[in-house]
């Protein structure tokens, strides 16, 4: 990487992303031409599938069901990772051999075996024949070596060695041991049945991540990355090392269209990484604020790298709830950000970039703002009003309607934007001066559209996250179409360029396809490792090995789980990362922690295990982000790396406080208490970067630092001081409670004691959570939970539990006995604790102003 120079060139960056993206082979020619077509064709496929069009026609030729569509769907990526990956640093990048031609088509019609035999396949299944034999055996070591050629070795190996486990368990030591499966079990289970290579994580692969990944590409094709870019600078690049909040505010702007962390950080770092170092970030510290915000845009909703659709399907909640619950901790960590940039800047003096000379007054700038704010309330108001009246009067053809309005919207935006000068896109524009707000946000105003169109399909229509990029990808390929020709037009320029919108948008779907390609691949190849966990129960196994190297203790447990999320996620692209560790760590929190009197959420152990997987990213020597960094800033990536994990401590932070408070995730928590606890938790965060970064309003001293950690963890989770002094919960008999007959409000959380007989015959305790849907007794809230309990004058046993029901949900089986439950005990209010935190948090500002006061 340090063959880069220092500002880096943008053909330089342009191979660095596409090598890691799209593939290091640039062939040229016939070839070239046939990976485009069939980029190009992948990306049609899937706009098609994603439409509602395939149920209006009246033949099934054109109409595939989803595990078919799989089929095809990785048919397309494995296809085009064998022709744009060469196999080695030997092999040739100007053209593909002939060996690569043949893998490709064996490789893609192996693939394709599932849609070709699928209803020989559903007439046997779980007796596989000698044919689909030879198709796994060759279809899934090619798929791993696409892997290997796409992603690295780290996958495939990973992949690798669980199937081997499958195979040889009875080999293994006692502790990990299983029977054993052969040959015909595991073909039957990995390639023939949805639980291994053509389950859940493609499914979501096909049906979701596809096309939010292309709509990214055409939305960046058509512009709006560059209009993202020099609107967070022209906003906040004026404050003291405004390019690096900037740079913050960008990362996550852009990680709404960009699904990889490596082209986040040159998309945005080839403008904030100079920026950053003219007002006095050295280029290790510039780098690494590309790298932790570009990554943090992982975490940040609706796409979080793909993982929110598969949280949909692992943790079995709706796509609204995912966002719901991942939004506040993602702010609150880019709010932690941005604090570090502003305490770097305060301990170096920086200083921001001069804007533009405006005699605007701040009373008249004031005045805009609240303008600007209640025309867009007025205007959101007559949308939403609006469209619920043509839908009323117009039913089925009010989509021509709102298609015709909205077509409308776009191009008065455009003539809008025209009227002010065009953005510059290239990379070595003068920003040293920044230019208005205003001016900024008006140019571009339009790429906003498509991001309201899908907002809008996701939170108010309530339709699939896959129909909602579907509308607002078609909405982007109009804009692509028309604008060109349309802003030409608009600025009365000469040479109005009529079919550059064609070529753009063949280029847009193109790069989305073969962005496409390595995620598919990924989503594949970990899918074995979900089908090994399936077929071994090898999660059980795991639970018991971290529950006896924890001795039980929940923090050292969690511990123990964030480092092997670490370690499992080197390496690993944000999709593959989130399979791997949710499908071998996820569930050792609940089992050890159900067994320990720790209950949470499945969602909240699903978001931790998901954060330190991302650390990884960000954690020497692997993580890429931060090479891609030292070649844009010139800087050493190893020393990059390690700032960022640094900066990256208050992201490690947060998923250790929502597992021990779930209201960080508004869980069960109305609109007031929720601003409550941003307010609350925002606080904390900024203390917490306070005493990490060792600097407040002066340098901290050792002990300040200490006081200011202390403040945090108290403001984070004040239950735990309020605990030490009336306890939460007491313990309560079931035979006892059933007899008291006390009422259950709704909603409240229950906390139930069941033991059983482990494996080994020995009793086991464990602990379920329950949330009381309607207010009753507590026969009636098993009753509507889908318990049914057998209670005799010595137990209450679990007769049988409703498949799909709450209780089911929540682990309960048949013959557990159910012991007793946590019954809530009236603490003190959390003031008593927020209080001395706060007074405390203002005597170390008064001890610093009074020293910064004597250093003057």
């Amino acid at each position: 990487m340090n063959q880069y120079k220092e500002s880096g060139s943008s053909t330089d960056l342009d191979e660095l992303v596409s090598s890691n993206d799209m593939g290091g082979r640039k062939p040229k020619g016939f070839q070239l031409k046939i990976i485009l077509v069939v980029a190009f064709v992948w990306a049609l496929f899937q706009l098609w599938i994603a439409s509602p069009f395939p149920y209006l026609l009246e033949t099934d030729l054109l109409r595939w069901n989803s595990n078919q569509a799989r089929s095809i769907h990785l048919s397309f990526a494995i296809f085009l990772v064998f022709l744009s990956f060469p196999f080695g640093s030997k092999s040739p990048i100007d053209r593909i051999p002939a060996t690569d031609w043949c893998i490709a088509i064996l490789a893609s019609l192996c693939t394709s075996y599932y849609l070709v035999e699928y209803n020989s396949i559903a007439t046997r299944v779980g007796a596989p024949i000698l044919q689909d034999v030879i198709v796994a055996c060759i279809g899934i070591p090619l798929l791993f070596e696409a892997a290997r050629r796409s992603l690295g070795i780290t996958l495939p190996l990973i992949a690798t060695i669980f199937l081997l486990y499958n195979f040889f368990g009875n080999y293994m030591p006692e502790m990990i041991a299983h029977k054993g499966f052969n040959l015909y079990e595991v073909v039957n289970h990995q390639w023939i049945t949805t639980e291994g290579v053509f389950g859940i994580a493609l499914g979501v692969s096909t049906d979701f991540v596809f096309l939010f990944v292309l709509f990214g590409a055409l939305l960046d094709k058509a512009g709006a990355g560059n209009y993202f870019i020099q609107l967070a600078f022209s906003c906040l690049g004026h404050f003291r090392g405004g390019p690096a909040k900037a740079a913050v505010v960008a990362s996550g702007l852009t990680g709404l269209i960009s699904g990889s962390s490596i082209a986040n950080v040159v998309t945005t770092g080839t403008f904030t990484i100079p920026m950053m170092k003219k007002v006095g970030f050295s280029a290790e510290k510039a780098g690494a604020v590309e790298v932790a915000s570009s990554v943090n845009g992982q975490i940040m909703p609706p796409v979080m790298g793909a993982a929110a659709f598969l949280m949909v399907e692992y943790v079995g909640i709706s796509y609204l709830d995912v966002i719901k619950h991942a939004f506040l901790p993602a702010l609150i960590s880019y709010i932690g950000l941005v604090y570090i940039v502003h305490l770097e800047a305060l301990k170096a003096n920086m200083q921001g970039l001069p804007r533009k000379s405006s005699n605007v007054s701040f009373i008249r700038k004031l005045s805009s703002f609240l303008f600007g704010f209640l025309a867009i309330c007025v205007i959101s108001a007559v949308v939403y009003f609006g469209l619920g009246w043509i839908k009323q009067l117009a039913g089925d053809d009010s989509i021509f309607i709102i298609s015709a309005l909205v077509i409308l919207g776009y191009v008065g935006l455009l003539y809008l934007g025209s009227q002010s000068p065009k953005l510059d896109d290239s990379t070595d524009q003068d920003l040293s001066e920044l230019p208005s707000p205003g001016v900024i946000f008006q140019s571009g105003i339009y790429y906003l559209l498509p991001v309201v169109v899908l907002v809008w399909c996701l939170m108010i229509e309530r339709l699939s996250p896959g129909l909602s990029a579907f509308w607002a990808a078609l909405l982007t390929i109009f804009m692509i179409l028309t604008k060109p020709y349309l802003e030409g037009v608009f600025r009365k320029e000469t040479d109005v360029k009529v079919f550059q919108g064609v070529k753009d948008l063949f280029d847009g779907m193109v790069s989305g396809s073969r962005n496409m390609a390595s995620i598919s691949i990924a989503t594949a190849t970990a899918g074995v490792i979900v089908g090994v966990v399936s077929q071994t129960s090898v999660g059980a196994v795991l639970a018991d090995v971290v529950e006896a190297l924890s001795f039980g203790n929940i923090t050292l447990m969690l511990v123990l789980v964030a480092i092997l999320c670490m370690i499992l996620g080197m390496g690993l692209p944000t999709t593959a990362n989130y399979i791997v560790v949710s499908s071998l760590m996820a569930n050792v929190i609940v089992e050890v922690g159900a067994s320990n009197g720790l209950v949470v959420p499945l969602i909240a152990v699903h978001l931790f295990v998901f954060y330190f997987g991302l650390m990884a990213d960000v954690t020497p020597p692997v993580g890429l982000a931060s090479f891609a960094a030292a070649a844009v800033s010139g800087g050493k990536p190893i020393g990059t790396g390690i700032i960022a994990f640094k900066y990256a401590l208050r992201t490690a932070l947060l998923p250790f406080l929502f597992i021990f408070n779930s209201d960080l995730l508004l869980i069960n928590v109305g609109v007031a208490q929720g601003i409550f606890i941003f307010v609350i938790a925002t606080l904390a965060m900024l203390i917490f970067t306070a005493a990490t970064q060792g600097y407040l309003i002066v340098k901290s001293k050792w002990w300040e630092s200490a006081l200011l950690l202390l403040i945090a963890f108290s403001i984070f989770r004040p239950g735990f001081w309020i605990d030490k002094v009336v306890e939460s919960h007491h313990y309560v008999a079931m035979s006892d409670f059933i007899e008291q007959g006390n009422m259950i409000q709704s909603g409240a959380p229950l906390r139930i004691h069941v033991t059983e007989e482990d494996y080994s015959g020995k009793p086991a305790n464990s602990t379920h959570m329950l949330i009381a849907r309607e207010s009753g007794n507590i026969n009636t809230i098993f009753e509507h939970a889908g318990l049914n309990l057998y209670i005799t004058d010595s137990a209450v046993e679990v007769d049988s539990v409703d498949i799909g029901s709450d209780a089911y949900e929540a682990g309960f089986e048949a013959f557990q006995v159910i012991k007793g439950i946590d019954v809530s005990n009236d603490q003190p209010s959390k003031l008593f604790v927020y209080i001395p935190s706060l007074l405390l948090f203002c005597g170390v500002i008064v001890l610093q102003r009074r020293r910064k006061s004597n250093a003057l």
